[in-house]
């Protein structure tokens, strides 16, 4: 556990003072070949059209990382499997990095360019058209790129991590049109299961960092309480969490329907907010793993 906490604050704080190494170490340029391969596999057509393809693209390349990981663990004194775990976790970490995305939209001189930096927040290649979808893909860009791998990290170690980025990206070439109807079907399926006790755990964080009573009101509501593997409840979390930062501080009235946020401060303010609200998620999630670990050596 103190080894989890540490690689997890070394793959963060790395992150943070290397952009262009991560840039250049999170390619995934080869996982798209590797499914180019399988799809070419005459062999394997009846598996890959199936919901099994989800398993030919994703175990073996787990196998190893698996492989690796039982070798180093305890590798000189513990610190192969330490190395490890953090060049794993770096690797699955973002692809981009969350906070850098905000601060582009938040520092562009102008509406056009705001608009067009937030098409790093979409995943459709479109930027949200208004302030509440401009909130949810803050934390939906949360969940994807930092709460959801080091979740999995945690209670797998690096196959955790390289498996939760491994499915995000096969979910996306289903998205995206580029997987048999039955492999897209198994890895949109899979995606859903292994986010949802993320987003539940990022919106109870945010219960907490936030106001409890409105961001329980609207977890609620938008069907957090129920068992179905979905993650939507998680913005509702988000925008409620945000309103009351907002009405907190008393600084930017709610727009009205229809408004534009690229236009004055009202989405960049937002933007903040949720920002801020995700580090403070982030942190409360870091305060729980570092009270774990001080608890074992208590005890």
């Amino acid at each position: 556990m103190a080894l989890t906490l540490i690689a997890t604050v070394l793959a963060l704080v790395l992150g943070h003072l290397a952009p262009g190494l991560a840039r250049a170490v999170r390619d995934h340029r080869w996982f798209a070949r590797w499914l180019r391969w399988l799809a070419a596999r005459p062999a394997l057509a009846a598996w890959w059209r199936s919901g099994w393809g989800v398993v030919l693209a994703v175990v073996p390349p787990l196998l190893l990382v698996g492989l690796l990981q039982g070798l180093l663990d305890d590798a000189v004194w513990g610190l192969g499997g330490l190395l490890f775990g953090v060049a794993a976790l770096f690797y699955a970490w973002g692809p981009r990095d969350l906070d850098r995305d905000v601060d582009a939209v938040v520092d562009a001189p102008d509406p056009i360019a705001r608009r067009h930096a937030a098409v790093a927040l979409s995943d459709s290649g479109v930027a949200p058209a208004d302030a509440d979808a401009l909130v949810t893909a803050v934390f939906r860009n949360a969940l994807r790129r930092w709460f959801g791998v080091l979740l999995w990290f945690l209670l797998l170690g690096p196959v955790g991590a390289v498996g939760y980025r491994l499915v995000a990206l096969l979910a996306a070439a289903a998205a995206a049109g580029r997987l048999p109807a039955g492999t897209a079907r198994g890895a949109s399926a899979v995606l859903r299961w292994i986010e949802w006790p993320v987003a539940q755990l990022m919106s109870l964080a945010l219960a907490l960092v936030g106001s409890f009573d409105r961001v329980v009101t609207a977890w609620r509501a938008a069907g957090g309480a129920g068992l179905q593997p979905r993650a939507d409840f998680l913005g509702a979390a988000g925008r409620a969490a945000v309103a009351s930062e907002l009405a907190w501080d008393g600084t930017v009235a709610p727009p009205g329907a229809g408004a534009d946020p690229y236009v004055g401060d009202g989405g960049v303010v937002r933007l903040r907010k949720a920002m801020a609200l995700v580090w403070r998620c982030l942190l409360a999630w870091l305060v729980v793993l570092a009270l774990f670990v001080i608890a074992g050596f208590v005890s």
